[in-house]
């Protein structure tokens, strides 16, 4: 009974604590931070957290992260909030969590997931005197459900807060396979209409289920549909053939429409969320990338990720906008080797761990699904060092609202805490409690880690060299004795799992940010 009773108070002590410093909503802003300063997002695609230098890469450069990270602050506990793409990129956005959407990887047509009434951080930011942009890999659907992609694409970017947009509208795999800037397909000949369908083939371009003799790298099952540039993708498309990408231009065309959006709006604040497509499937890098690395074309899209990174930030140093815009640099979700396509990724994998020390990676509930590379770069305001502070992408809408003076509603973001001290390296008190998200929900919950059990146990992910880490049975880890996440020990704490599943439940219900 003692132990009962001193262990439920050690849990109380917890949760208090936890709501304690989470209630600590306004930082107290100097007269610099007033200034509102720029803010670039740079958000990488399926990167690791050992894929950078500083956390440990073997056989590929990043010396351009390096930089940042070595003159900003380098996290080890930093999350996205889930292990899949679009729900990541729904929650940074919205600063709630993907499950109160029933947010999921989407196909290449889906409608626009993020409702034009819904509170984003890009219309937060309009309101305080911002531009705003997005350029690069969307995958939060366009339209309504039935889009005619000959005629402005709506709603979009644009109804959700962004002034400007270009955008990779799904991923590299999927079609369509054209860029559009502000909701238009861009050099569309409208003597060739283009058409999209993910319920049947269309038109007579060649399929990679069909003509395997056209393929440049071999697909599986699901990406074997229409061809563009010798890789055949995930859906149907016919026409358009003057609009279509060329994967190997990617970084030349993605960075110089960032480029553009800074220059055109130096003299204002502006928000720049900058979604790359590397280094997801197809890797297809830039002639000057082929062969740069040692482990094949995942190294090269490393390096050449590395490269924009760096074009950006010299940029913003020759315009002089250095030491007033802070730079966030993360990743959408873990690392995943064999992703549809058979490249070089495994086979020149060697030394080199992708989720450094952690086990699990995209799709995941175990820790390399959601702790990410993220780095916060600011020149003469924030200081180099480290942090092990706890925090979650879906935080920045509330952190970024502070850095503005922006006072939240009860409505808006409703799972995201100001963690402005913490991304500004002026304390490490950072999250207690922390829901990551995948095919279940975890809990962080100080030193513990639980995974809720589920019924659903893709085995597919383990074909791609990720371990799931589900299982039907709760999970608790002690990540301070077992950073890897190999002894459950729920049984020998019971009325800890207890407790997590209540406040699990109390969060699903009631929003984080109101409990």
């Amino acid at each position: 009974m003692l132990k009962q009773f001193l262990l439920a108070v050690v849990i109380f002590s917890l949760l208090v604590s936890c709501k304690t410093e989470i209630k600590k909503e306004t930082s107290q802003l100097t007269e610099k931070d007033k200034q509102k300063p720029n803010i670039v997002v740079i958000y990488v695609d399926d990167l690791g957290y050992g894929d950078i230098g500083v956390n440990g890469a073997i056989g590929a450069s990043t010396p351009n992260i390096d930089k940042l990270a070595n003159n900003g602050i380098n996290f080890t506990d930093a999350h996205c909030s889930a292990a899949t793409c679009t729900p990541s990129r729904y929650s940074l956005l919205t600063g709630s969590y993907a499950f109160r959407n029933n947010a999921q990887i989407l196909q290449g047509d889906a409608p626009l997931l993020i409702n034009s009434d819904e509170a984003t951080l890009p219309k937060m930011l309009q309101k305080n005197g911002y531009k705003t942009a997005v350029v690069g890999k969307w995958h939060l659907g366009l339209g309504d459900g039935e889009v005619d992609w000959n005629k402005e694409v709506a709603p979009g970017p644009r109804e959700i807060g962004f002034d400007y947009s270009f955008l990779i509208p799904a991923t590299g795999d999927r079609v369509p396979a054209v860029y559009l800037e502000n909701q238009k397909v861009m050099n569309l000949d409208p003597n060739d209409p283009l058409k999209v369908s993910y319920k049947g083939k269309i038109g007579n371009l060649p399929t990679g289920f069909e003509n395997p003799d056209l393929l440049r790298q071999v697909p599986d099952g699901q990406h074997n549909k229409t061809i563009v540039n010798g890789i055949s993708r995930i859906g149907f498309m016919s026409g358009g053939r003057s609009a279509w990408w060329v994967d190997e231009e990617f970084p030349d065309v993605l960075v110089g429409k960032a480029k553009k959006f800074i220059n055109e709006n130096r003299d204002t604040p502006f928000f720049l969320y900058l979604a790359y497509h590397d280094i997801h499937v197809p890797r297809l890098p830039n002639e000057k990338f082929l062969g740069k690395s040692s482990m094949g074309v995942r190294g090269d899209v490393i390096e050449q990720m590395d490269w924009c990174t760096g074009e950006v930030v010299k940029y913003l140093e020759e315009l002089g906008l250095d030491r007033n815009t802070l730079v966030l640099f993360s990743s959408d979700n873990g690392p995943v080797l064999n992703d549809g396509y058979q490249d070089e990724s495994v086979e020149k994998l060697g030394n080199h761990k992708p989720a450094g020390p952690f086990r699990g990676g995209k799709y995941s509930a175990l820790e390399a699904g959601t702790r990410m590379p993220t780095i916060a770069y600011w020149p003469g305001t924030i200081s180099s060092k480290t942090s092990n502070a706890l925090w979650s992408q879906v935080d920045l809408y509330a952190s970024i609202a502070a850095l503005t003076g922006h006072d939240l509603d009860d409505r808006e973001a409703p799972d995201s805490f100001n963690m402005l001290d913490v991304i500004l390296g002026k304390t490490e008190y950072g999250r207690k409690e922390m829901l990551e998200e995948s095919f279940t929900l975890s809990l962080r919950l100080g030193e513990w880690k639980y995974i809720a059990p589920t019924k659903r146990n893709p085995k597919w992910i383990d074909n791609k060299g990720v371990e799931s880490g589900f299982s039907s049975e709760p999970q608790l880890f002690n990540l301070r004795e077992d950073i890897s996440e190999t002894k459950n020990v729920a049984k020998d704490n019971e009325t800890l799992v207890k407790e997590i599943q209540e406040r699990i439940k109390m969060i699903k219900e009631k929003g984080s940010r109101l409990l």
